[in-house]
């Protein structure tokens, strides 16, 4: 059992827990440091990161945005199915890019300066979805804009997290389904990867009792403002690796 991989899985599960992306956005260059392959990496943090949006889109279902959600559907689907095909051919470093814009965005509740042009960038719905999209397929970072443009909407907490939990399970489902298709080998046993689903999924149960319903929506908008800086640093840092 890869105890490295236990502890990443634990860590990244808390976090998408809580706001409903994580585990593909800070599991997958955790793996990724950790010597793993990139297809070893999604074969892990795919099945986990549905599992837990599922849980969270059942619980809260009526608070989906589903107009938002339809987009999604429509603009970042294809683009990243078709890039996730080409992702062997083509290597794309967008991790520092993405980290200063999630630092950017982190800091709109205290510069008003960026909280104006962040609206003037994501107010341009469909090209930021394709982009999004785009990202996904190639890095498996695109969680990092999805965050971008569901936190400039200001949805209470209940919406902000299932909205991005909903949109997440999408675009892990046709990942998933995009590398079995293309019969693609991992080298991590399957009851090993059903093993490391089991962990996600007691992982959110016990954050979702014990910490999530204690967040209100004043701290939980700060919180994810944090999460946002600290996943801003963390693409900068692996981008300069």
């Amino acid at each position: 059992m890869p105890i490295d991989i236990l502890l990443t899985i634990i860590v990244t599960a808390t976090v998408q827990s809580i706001f409903g992306v994580g585990m593909l956005l800070f599991g997958t260059p955790i793996l990724l440091l950790l010597g793993y392959s990139f297809i070893d990496a999604l074969s892990v943090v795919l099945p986990i990161s549905i599992a837990i949006s599922l849980f969270q889109v059942i619980k809260h279902i009526d608070y989906v945005d589903k107009i938002f959600f339809k987009k999604v559907l429509r603009y970042c689907i294809p683009v990243i199915v078709l890039f996730l095909a080409l992702i062997t051919s083509i290597k794309i470093n967008v991790g520092f890019i993405m980290g200063i814009f999630l630092l950017l965005v982190a800091l709109k509740s205290f510069l008003p300066q960026v909280d104006n042009t962040l609206k003037s960038i994501v107010k341009y719905e469909r090209l930021y979805l394709i982009i999004t999209g785009l990202v996904h397929g190639v890095s498996n970072l695109g969680g990092s804009l999805l965050t971008v443009m569901i936190y400039s909407k200001q949805y209470p907490k209940d919406t902000t997290r299932v909205t991005a939990a909903a949109c997440y399970a999408m675009f892990a489902f046709f990942q998933l389904i995009t590398l079995l298709i293309m019969q693609t080998d991992f080298s991590i046993a399957y009851d090993i990867r059903a093993f490391f689903v089991q962990i996600g999924i007691v992982t959110f149960l016990i954050v979702e009792k014990m910490l999530y319903g204690n967040i209100n929506n004043e701290k939980y908008n700060h919180i994810f403002a944090i999460f946002l800086f600290t996943a801003g640093l963390a693409l900068i840092g692996k981008s300069m690796l």
